[in-house]
């Protein structure tokens, strides 16, 4: 592990954490954070100032929040409690600032099931906080990640539109994910989806 970063949790305790959790929350979201966490690592693999093991565990536990149950916003609060709760303060920061790419809190999709207290503090938080290639990176994968595997950005886009619809900070949220896609493109020196497999499988199935 990257000396550099907080303390994270081990791949066998990642496992545990999503097995607990599914036990209050049944469903394929796990499987979607498990290709989250996949895909980071493997992109992370190819940015020598990037830690593989580091980048994984934070890519499959950005969702850990829906440990409590069914929730929409709620999960990245409840997800940053427990993870803070555990002692692992770079896991809760991500699961924080994966919903947030413009660090904007209305660009959520789905409802804002949270507190005034909790909105307050989510909105401080990714207001002020100082985004790294880590917090870049999971937004990014979580935006090409279905339950299945992989695909191109585009068709996850819509998919979470079709399932929480759209609003007039849609079209913005949506740029970022592109620019941030770019952003690792000319980092990695290729296309994101040379080095992820089953993209077309996944995409046109």
């Amino acid at each position: 592990m990257n000396s550099n970063n907080s303390k994270i949790p081990s791949r066998s305790m990642v496992v545990k954490y999503l097995e607990e959790a599914k036990m209050n929350n049944k469903g394929p979201w796990d499987q979607h954070s498990l290709c989250v966490g996949e895909a980071a690592r493997l992109i992370a693999s190819k940015c020598p100032d990037l830690d593989n093991d580091l980048a994984y565990v934070l890519g499959a536990l950005h969702d850990i929040g829906r440990r409590e149950g069914v929730s929409h916003m709620h999960h990245v609060i409840s997800g940053y409690n427990f993870m803070k709760q555990e002692g692992y303060d770079k896991v809760a920061r991500i699961c924080l600032t994966h919903s947030f790419p413009n660090q904007e809190i209305h660009e959520y999709f789905g409802e804002r099931d949270c507190s005034f207290e909790e909105l307050e503090f989510i909105e401080d938080y990714i207001t002020n906080v100082e985004y790294d290639d880590y917090d870049k990176l999971i937004q990014l994968c979580d935006t090409l990640s279905l339950t299945t595997g992989y695909c191109l950005m585009e068709k996850r886009m819509i998919d979470v539109a079709l399932r929480y619809g759209v609003s007039e900070y849609t079209q913005e949220k949506w740029k970022a994910c592109f620019s941030i896609k770019e952003y690792f493109e000319n980092k990695i020196g290729t296309s994101i989806y040379n080095i992820l497999p089953n993209v077309i499988e996944n995409t046109f199935e």
